[in-house]
C-alpha cells in the first residue's frame, strides 16, 4: 500500500510540474518598460487561456496578452469589443526575450478604462 502511495504521489508531482512549461509566467515581462500606445487590433482570440490580440507597434505586429476570457467578461470586456478593427489605447509591459509580445495592463476602448489584472 505505500509503494502504490508514493508511486501515485510522484506521477501527480511529474504530471503537475510537466504542464509548468506550458505557461509563460507573468515574470517573463519587464515591468520596468511601459509600453503606452494606440493601435487598431489586426486580429483577436477571446479564449481561455487568454484573450489575445494583434497590433501594430512601431512598425511591427505584436502579440498582445490580454485576460482570460472569463475575467474579460468579469471586467466587462465583450469578444465584440476586440474584434478586428476596434481603436484602442494599450498600457502593456513587453515580453523580456520575445521582441514582438506584450502584456497588457489595461486597455481603453471607446473612452472607457478596464483593469485586465
Amino acid at each position: 500500500m505505500t509503494y502504490l502511495k508514493r508511486v501515485t504521489l510522484a506521477m501527480v508531482f511529474l504530471l503537475s510540474v510537466s504542464f509548468t512549461a506550458f505557461h509563460h509566467g507573468w515574470a517573463n515581462y519587464d515591468q520596468t518598460k511601459v509600453l503606452d500606445f494606440q493601435s487598431a487590433i489586426e486580429h483577436s482570440i477571446y479564449e481561455n487561456p487568454h484573450a489575445l490580440a494583434e497590433v501594430k507597434y512601431n512598425g511591427a505586429r505584436w502579440t498582445v496578452y490580454l485576460a482570460p476570457a472569463s475575467r474579460m467578461k468579469t471586467r466587462g470586456v465583450s469578444a465584440d469589443m476586440i474584434k478586428k478593427g476596434t481603436s484602442l489605447r494599450i498600457v502593456a509591459y513587453p515580453h523580456k526575450t520575445k521582441k514582438t509580445e506584450m502584456r497588457a495592463e489595461r486597455i481603453f476602448i471607446g473612452g472607457e478604462k478596464y483593469e485586465l489584472r
